[in-house]
């Protein structure tokens, strides 16, 4: 293979090459670590780089191929971890200023699980400052390019993960989700992004947003999530909210279908603006799942629709003034927008907090509902295309101190509710930029969400269009 095939190389075929000793865990890494000099900091992925720890890993892996027993699965393969999510002796700096030169003493547990499963550790990936919102920068690393549009948005706060995986940096990339910001960065970049059922992936420290962060993977094939949440899936005592159930055989189900699956196509949720070329091919996309997938497909508006507003409003600013701590000493070094939604928040009264959560909850309920007669929802994973990202909204959106949530509408839902959803490539606007199609399942159902994405996936092939970069 070349530097370029091995770049977008699917887990499956380099773990195959390494086990048949036609590839080494070190050739596979040097020539990673050789495309991302390449194309850092053009790209701006990577909060930190752990170039000489990976080598270091790499060499060791090299010796479970040469033993008879069969290594783990993951064995040898790059991963990067968002800059979220805390890694052991490797900074994590979430974005901030306020959290420069800090380094953990223990890895979140995915990132533990990723290395039992063998995998490798690049480096930590971009992320808006503490995930606050859906564009790519942050005070602390600037702009994270679109790939496929320099200086423009690459989607939220796992958005150099987004990046990495777009770019060829490896087959693997951990993201983490609490409004859109693994479905968002997936749409934006053209890649497959899952975030799977609240709880499946256990996640600490953790999160004060009240159950709706999630863990997940980024990848360019649906497969490659599949095995990606396989070895980061399962209840853990650190994360008292994880679900209890261990990880289902994905990978192995993908090829199961769909056929018969009673389908909703909501183009708006009831609400929603959309952009007409987003929405032009979204309604294209959902049309495949009849015709050529087996499925019924019916348009619906949901009677659950429009109350999501009004509770992401107060529920967003809210959670934000977790960092209200930081404003003494640090608030001129702050996101001016993310200082604006702290401050929106800090007016939201206990009281008027828990009502809102009654709220919530029976939203909650009501799409529970809605899933008993459905087996999946179809959306727009996010209602623009990638605009530039020195701007919190598109040029002709209404402009707002901090609210970007307007554009993003179809994605938070799901937080609220846990149900596993998924962004899947499936068209480029006229611009030549990617569109994302929105899978969500029932509650517990990754593996029927992973299925309907790989159904798609065949039928409308994406892996192979990749960035000029």
């Amino acid at each position: 293979m070349t530097d370029d095939e091995l770049a977008y190389a699917t887990t499956a075929e380099l773990a195959g090459l390494m086990r048949r000793r036609a590839l080494s865990p070190v050739e596979l890494m040097r020539a990673t670590l050789a495309r991302i000099e390449k194309l850092e900091p053009k790209l701006n992925a990577f909060a930190t780089l752990t170039g000489e720890k990976a080598l270091a890993a790499a060499k060791e892996a090299e010796g479970a191929f040469l033993k008879a027993e069969t290594p783990p699965p993951l064995t040898g393969i790059p991963v990067t971890i968002k800059d979220l999510a805390i890694t052991k002796g490797i900074k994590t700096e979430r974005g901030s200023k306020t959290q420069r030169g800090m380094v953990p003493k223990e890895d979140a547990p995915c990132v533990s699980r990723l290395a039992a499963a063998g995998a490798i550790v690049l480096g930590k990936t971009t992320t808006s400052e503490f995930g606050w919102k859906g564009v790519s920068q942050s005070p602390l690393t600037g702009i994270t390019h679109n790939p496929w549009r320099e200086g423009f948005n690459a989607g939220a706060s796992s958005a150099g993960a987004a990046v990495a995986a777009a770019a060829g940096y490896g087959p693997l990339h951990q993201g983490s989700d609490g409004a859109g910001s693994i479905r968002m960065p997936a749409h934006f970049c053209g890649v497959f992004g899952l975030k799977p059922t609240y709880g499946r992936v256990p996640n600490y420290p953790v999160s004060t947003g009240d159950y709706t962060a999630h863990i997940g993977p980024i990848t360019r094939t649906v497969a490659d999530a599949a095995l990606m949440l396989a070895a980061m899936a399962g209840p853990h005592p650190l994360d008292h909210s994880s679900a209890e159930a261990w990880p289902e055989p994905y990978a192995a189900r993908l090829g199961e279908g769909i056929r018969g699956a009673r389908i909703a196509f909501s183009p708006d949720l009831g609400h929603a603006r959309v952009d007409k070329d987003v929405a032009a091919l979204v309604a294209a996309a959902a049309k495949v799942f009849s015709a050529e997938l087996g499925a019924s497909v019916e348009e619906v508006t949901p009677s659950w629709g429009r109350l999501g507003p009004d509770l992401i409003r107060l529920f967003w600013p809210a959670h934000m003034t977790s960092y209200a701590r930081h404003l003494p000493k640090f608030e001129s070094e702050m996101d001016p927008g993310l200082v604006a939604c702290i401050r929106h928040g800090e007016a939201v009264s206990m009281a008027g907090y828990q009502e809102a959560r009654e709220r919530k909850y029976a939203y909650c309920a009501e799409v529970g509902r809605f899933f008993e007669d459905w087996d999946f929802l179809l959306t727009p994973a996010v209602s623009v295309a990638a605009f530039p990202a020195e701007r919190l909204m598109p040029a002709d959106w209404p402009e707002h101190p901090w609210d970007w949530l307007s554009w993003a509408e179809f994605s938070y839902p799901f937080n609220f509710t846990g149900n596993p959803a998924a962004s899947i490539p499936c068209g480029f606007t006229a611009n030549g930029l990617p569109v994302g199609l929105q899978v969500v399942g029932r509650r517990f159902d990754d593996s029927g969400v992973l299925r309907a994405a790989a159904a798609f996936e065949a039928a409308w092939p994406w892996a192979g269009k990749r960035p000029p970069l």
